[in-house]
């Protein structure tokens, strides 16, 4: 896998974070290995197992701490960088918002050191921006369904596992400035960030405190026009973040180890653009002007909270025990819409009353788990384990006070036993496990609003109805299990089933209900999605050679599927969703340090698009699926020196299906080179990174492939971009 020049720039100092400690070895520990041994050597604390990747049935990646931060100077965030680096996940839309960004078709869960950034009742699509990854140590990708870490990860799980506790005595850190530019030079282009990062450790007690500050300017595209501001959803453009860290550790005994982590992350808009409409028809973007834009800018917040103790000998095995509170607040921007949702002619006359949005979130969870081998019988690993989650949501139009999404409350509670055998010396592996989720949902009695003002085929919207509350409840046993063959090092098969589980977007269905006399106790539209996922890979990684594949299918009976309601929102249909892919990586190192890479993904994706006969008829759309993927990259890495080409193929694809899907909202594709260099000085390290090389004009995916008759949602993707930046550890 893998890692610009400004005119001017304003930096301010700051910095850091850190995650709570690996089974039975340090994250810091695990981030070394990640930057310098074989895959096989690292615990991936998301599989919450000490066993290493080789020995589970999954499709496993880890992007360590130097190319993170290769991409992240490239693209600006770990979202970017991941999207980058793997070829089955869309492309991003370069906003605040990651609606319909998918991993394997699906919805990914994003966590921090195992702890879920989503927010299950009312997806705002923010959990792409909850941390820095000045922060991040490595990122560990589990592909696929599975509910390894509960509720979540349909399409896979994105765990970001923060910087480790300081392994040596006295103080240590790292600082990091940067600038960014647009190709023009433009001033209001200029951005900058600011870190820094502190850790001390005295005798058993370590500190670990930091801040960021990133100040972003407006993105230009390949024609150096200003790219549209979608005001609604939010920008990471024209915005700052503030992200403040704290870690406090103690170790207990020989093995135990208890740490107290927090962290603060805020991304805000300043407020001064307003978007320009475009033109579809004869491909003129939306674009960007100087304005002040109505209510607050769009922002996230997020502030979290986790108490962690680990013991890597706890009646001769490995005991991980956790407390965490999250709480969010995603504020949407807004705007006066004659058509949109928000209209109440009891407050203002329809066409003239502005409002806007905001999630408001909060989590209380836990998480118990103790693994170990069998006395007598070494070869048998078993994991237990119990999961329990207290979510609280609510989406309120602030400027009006209204209520959008009622409260609703979600808890969870799930033991779950893993277990893997090895047997023949290790040829042969056999894991399996269960998880009984035990969830409930609580909403009470609420009124829909007024507006009635749009309609979608097949889509019927809120009108003022009185809605019953209730407290519905649901129950289901997920199941996985797979065989690995590994005849010798390096050369490993292996097959796999595995179920995950998340619930539907329940602050989008029930906001949208429309006929009266709805109970919510006997309403199936708000029923968890269920999703398989069937896998087999093969994998050789010897000598100079990197290699694998593997192909996949999932489905579910009762998928989630994002349709456009004709007035910019999306709501959501119940249906049946099935999805296949092929994913073939490969790597090279035909000399020392020297590397060739090539990785392609294709991913066909269908629906029930009459929910009547349970077969699914029509392509799932670009809201809902990524295209087909090539990426190539060349790299280099010896001595002071390291440097990176890469070029990521977006490739064509038409829609097709029973439902007769827009043509216009075909892809024709489009391929965008990066390239980064860096020099170690002996003070700090020097870097320059650009991105989009070749200063490629295009519209981006999402934009291309969704709400036609939209000119305020027509975007070009950014235009070649430089970042100059200086590094230094102490």
């Amino acid at each position: 896998m893998v890692r610009h020049l400004a005119k001017a720039v304003s930096f301010a100092p700051i910095a850091l974070l850190a995650g709570t400690p690996a089974w039975a070895q340090s994250e810091s520990a695990a981030s070394d290995s990640a930057r310098g041994k074989d895959k096989a050597d690292i615990v991936v604390t998301a599989a919450r197992t000490i066993l290493p990747p080789n020995a589970l049935p999954l499709t496993i990646d880890l992007i360590g701490k130097d190319e993170l931060d290769q991409q992240i100077a490239i693209s600006g965030s770990v979202t970017d960088a991941v999207a980058v680096l793997t070829p089955s996940f869309s492309p991003t839309r370069g906003k605040l918002s990651g609606s319909g960004e998918t991993l394997r078709g699906r919805s990914p869960l994003y966590a921090i050191n195992g702890i879920p950034q989503s927010t299950p009742l009312r997806d705002g699509s923010r959990d792409g921006f909850t941390i820095d990854g000045f922060f991040v140590d490595r990122v560990e990708l589990i592909y696929g369904s599975n509910a390894l870490q509960g509720i979540g990860g349909t399409g896979g799980i994105i765990n970001q596992v923060t910087v480790g506790a300081p392994r040596t005595e006295g103080w240590s850190g790292r600082v990091l400035l940067q600038g960014t530019a647009s190709d023009g030079f433009k001033d209001s282009g200029f951005g900058g960030k600011a870190a820094a990062l502190v850790q001390n450790k005295s005798g058993i007690f370590d500190a670990t405190v930091g801040v960021a500050f990133e100040k972003r300017g407006v993105f230009f595209d390949g024609h150096n026009r200003p790219i549209g501001i979608n005001l609604t959803q939010g920008e990471t453009q024209d915005s700052k973040t503030l992200n403040i860290f704290a870690r406090f550790g103690i170790e207990v005994g020989d093995t135990g180890r208890l740490d107290l982590t927090a962290n603060r992350y805020e991304l805000k808009g300043y407020g001064r653009y307003v978007a320009v409409e475009g033109n579809r028809l004869t491909g003129l973007p939306t674009s960007a002007e100087r304005g002040i834009p109505p209510g607050k800018p769009a922002a996230n917040r997020t502030e979290s909270l986790a108490l962690t103790y680990t013991d890597s000998n706890v009646w001769g095995g490995n005991l991980m025990a956790q407390v965490f509170f999250n709480r969010t607040h995603d504020t949407f921007g807004g705007e006066i819409n004659p058509i949109a949702s928000f209209q109440d002619p009891a407050i203002a006359p329809v066409g003239t009353l502005f409002d806007q949005s905001e999630n408001r979130s909060r989590k209380l969870g836990a998480k118990l788990s103790y693994e170990r081998a069998f006395p007598g019988f070494e070869a048998l690993t078993a994991t237990v384990g119990v999961d329990a989650i207290y979510d609280k949501t609510e989406q309120r139009l602030i400027a009006t006070g209204r209520i959008w999404v009622p409260p609703s409350e979600f808890q969870s509670i799930a033991p779950f036993m893993q277990a893997n055998l090895k047997l023949f010396d290790g040829i042969l592996r056999l894991a399996g496990g269960v998880r009984w989720e035990n969830a409930a949902v609580k909403i009470d009695d609420y009124r829909t609003l007024a507006a009635t003002t749009y309609k979608a085929p097949d889509l019927s919207t809120y009108g003022g109805v009185d809605v019953k509350g209730g407290r519905p409840k649901f129950s289901d046993v997920l199941f996985n299990g797979g065989i690995i063959v590994e005849p010798m090092p390096g050369i490993r098969a292996y097959a796999s089933y595995a179920e995950g589980y998340t619930m539907a977007d329940i602050g989008r269905i029930t906001r949208a209900v429309s006929t009266p006399g709805v109970d919510l106790d006997n309403y199936l539209d708000i029923s968890p999605v269920v999703s398989n996922n069937r896998e087999i890979g093969l994998e050789l990684k010897r000598g100079p050679v990197d290699a694998s594949v593997t192909y996949f299918w999932s489905s579910s009976s009762k998928g989630q599927v994002l349709i456009a309601a004709g007035n910019g929102i999306f709501e959501v249909q119940r249906q049946r969703v099935e999805i296949k892919g092929l994913e073939v990586n490969l790597g090279v190192e035909p000399v020392d340090g020297l590397k060739l890479q090539l990785g392609y993904a294709h991913l066909i994706g269908r629906y029930d698009s009459d929910r009547l006969d349970g077969k699914v008829d029509t392509d799932l759309d670009g809201t809902n699926i990524s295209p087909d993927r090539l990426n190539l990259a060349v790299s280099y890495n010896k001595g002071p020196l390291s440097a990176r080409v890469q070029t990521q193929f977006y490739l064509s694809r038409k829609f097709k299906g029973q439902a007769n899907p827009d043509p216009r909202n075909n892809f024709g594709g489009y391929n965008v080179t990066d390239a980064s260099v860096r020099y170690g000085t002996g003070v700090g390290g020097l870097s320059l990174s650009v991105q989009n090389l070749f200063d490629k004009y295009y519209v981006d995916y999402s934009s291309d492939t969704r709400l036609p008759n939209d000119n305020f949602a027509f975007f070009a993707g950014r235009g070649r971009t430089f970042t100059l930046g200086w590094d230094y550890r102490f």
